[in-house]
């Protein structure tokens, strides 16, 4: 597998990052259509923002996403926006999020970069994951 790079005015990278984060108290409510519906969000800001969702699964009580997001922008500020936007969509979507957490998200995540393990490990274990 041939290494792509992208570019923008000044800089050329390729920065991929595993991010798992959890909703508030590892509750299972992302079910029920949550779900699906949390997928379609995050396809939408990174389309908004110009990040490249290579990978995604959602698990009942935590999310995994592999994603490509340009350096000067910087991880921490893409992934505080995916929570953000999903947090407060779902949550006027789904009533019930509501009463059961007093927020959607922990404020924590975890992120590597994928600089070690080969991109198509780092899919095949996204992938996975349903099956764990």
């Amino acid at each position: 597998m041939s290494m792509k790079y992208k570019s923008n005015c000044n800089v050329v990278y390729s920065c991929k990052y595993h991010v798992v984060w959890c909703p508030k108290y590892r509750r299972k409510v992302l079910v029920d259509g949550v779900d699906t519906r949390i997928k379609s969000l995050v396809q939408l800001v990174c389309a908004e923002h110009g990040f490249e969702l290579i990978e995604m699964e959602v698990m009942p009580d935590h999310v995994h996403l592999l994603i490509e997001v340009d350096p000067q922008f910087g991880i921490h500020r893409a992934v505080k926006l995916i929570k953000g936007s999903t947090s407060r969509i779902l949550r006027e979507e789904f009533p019930w999020l509501r009463s059961r957490i007093p927020s959607l998200w922990t404020n924590s995540y975890f992120v590597s970069s994928v600089g070690g393990a080969s991109l198509s490990a780092i899919k095949k274990y996204i992938e996975n994951q349903k099956t764990v």
